[in-house]
């Protein structure tokens, strides 16, 4: 692992020990000034909320390396050499699921490539799929692919996307415990919805330890909203708080990883994620049962529609796939910086409450990106996404998905099988601190 990123580093003094400690004293003043002078709203992290931010960032190259190297071994034909969308979740003997989006299955092959450049690739007809699965052992080692993919499409022209997930009780109260993932189904879409246009959020079971699909139901159905960039797909992050279960989510603003779009959040009881007449969503003021704009709740009748907890569609908001942390009693969210910065810089908001005010954004950090032997270097990151599971001694381990950035699909698909590595998560190490 690299040296510490220090985000906001300044030139150190000498200090005698009044003057430390006066500064001492001013702080703790300001301190509770500043906590006096919160909204009530911002109270609701209790004393242990307050700004966070990235104080400093180290690549972790052990995580980084980990799946380069399972992608890259030549003896598997059938397994992951690439996706994106990455989230994990740990399971209660102590492995780790991780859960990817596009994927790429199939051999890859030693450098040169055939265009003579350095590099591991992999055939133009090595299989593709929407979704996969991928077991860590105990020990930290990635050890198989699940059979991929995991979650099959629903229809023609439809496929599923796995976000969060979580280990609960099979039903509350019950010894038996299953995985939750939570899917975005998505259709095929045209003009600004080359990825996807969105279509409902759904939560799968899994069963354990053997990780078998059980089944999938519908949570929060979007079809019947006739703006796509309107519609609300739930999961991108999970928070567990008081007995709730809050669910973050985001409409696609403009059809692009840009923070065009809004960030929203809903609720569920501990333990019942894939029931539907469970969900909350918060509607600016209150919790409602309708997570649509047009259709009522799980009963049929009338509700408001969600609003936003983030988001102005301009210079504030996150991209459409975002991540939210709670650190000592502080929600931290991470997404892609805005405008020039919005495919190379991570930066985050703070709040004391899922529903917010959210403040921000504070100064970003530009991961590193894999070097390419091309004339053209056209990578970028996206998808910041916190993984708990491996996350320790004060640490956040974030990762963020990397591709090569063209309009045109078939180019880019060309390029990231020239060179694998320019479709694979990296991963940094981060050290929080309260922002001064």
């Amino acid at each position: 692992m690299s040296a510490d990123r220090d985000v906001n580093r300044r030139p150190g003094r000498g200090s005698s020990p009044r003057r430390v400690w006066l500064a001492v004293l001013l702080g703790l003043a300001l301190a509770a000034v500043l906590l006096t002078a919160l909204p009530d709203d911002d109270r609701e992290g209790g004393a242990a909320c307050g700004p966070r931010t990235v104080a400093s960032w180290s690549a972790d190259t052990e995580l980084t390396g980990a799946f380069a190297r399972y992608g890259d071994d030549t003896a598997r034909t059938d397994d992951w050499t690439g996706g994106d969308g990455t989230h994990s979740v740990r399971l209660p003997d102590g492995r780790v699921l991780w859960l990817f989006s596009d994927t790429y299955l199939g051999q890859v092959h030693a450098p040169p490539n055939p265009a003579g450049q350095p590099h591991t690739w992999r055939d133009a007809s090595a299989p593709f799929v929407r979704n996969s699965g991928v077991v860590m052992s105990r020990s930290g080692s990635l050890e198989r692919t699940l059979a991929a993919p995991l979650f099959t499409d629903p229809a023609p022209g439809q496929w599923r996307w796995p976000v969060a997930a979580k280990v609960e009780p099979r039903s509350p109260g019950s010894d038996e415990q299953v995985v939750r993932v939570l899917l975005w189904n998505r259709t095929t879409g045209t003009g600004p919805w080359i990825y996807g246009v969105p279509a409902a959020t759904e939560v799968a079971t899994l069963s354990l330890p053997d990780l078998r699909l059980e089944g999938i139901v519908t949570v929060s159905d979007q079809r019947a909203v006739a703006a796509p960039e309107e519609r609300v797909l739930y999961g991108t992050s999970t928070v567990d708080a008081d007995g709730w279960t809050y669910v973050f989510g985001g409409n696609d603003g403009q059809a692009t990883a840009r923070p065009a779009s809004h960030a929203y959040v809903a609720r569920v009881p501990h333990g019942r994620l894939s029931e539907p007449r469970a969900w909350q969503f918060w509607d600016g003021k209150d919790w409602t049962a309708t997570g649509t704009t047009a259709r009522g709740n799980a009963k049929g009748t009338a509700g408001k529609k969600p609003e936003p907890v983030l988001g102005d569609g301009q210079k504030r908001g996150v991209g459409s796939a975002f991540s939210v942390a709670r650190v000592d009693g502080t929600y931290v969210l991470f997404t892609m910086g805005a405008g020039a910065e919005a495919l190379s810089t991570v930066t985050s908001y703070w709040a004391c409450s899922p529903t917010g005010p959210w403040h921000g954004p504070a100064k970003g950090f530009a991961p590193p990106l894999p070097k390419d032997g091309a004339a053209r270097q056209d990578t970028a990151a996206y998808n910041p996404q916190v993984h708990p599971a491996l996350s320790k001694d004060g640490r956040l381990v974030l990762s963020y998905d990397v591709n090569w950035l063209d309009a045109t699909p078939s180019t880019a698909a060309a390029n990231i099988s020239r060179n694998v590595s320019l479709y694979r998560p990296r991963f940094v190490s981060l050290k929080l601190a309260q922002e001064r």
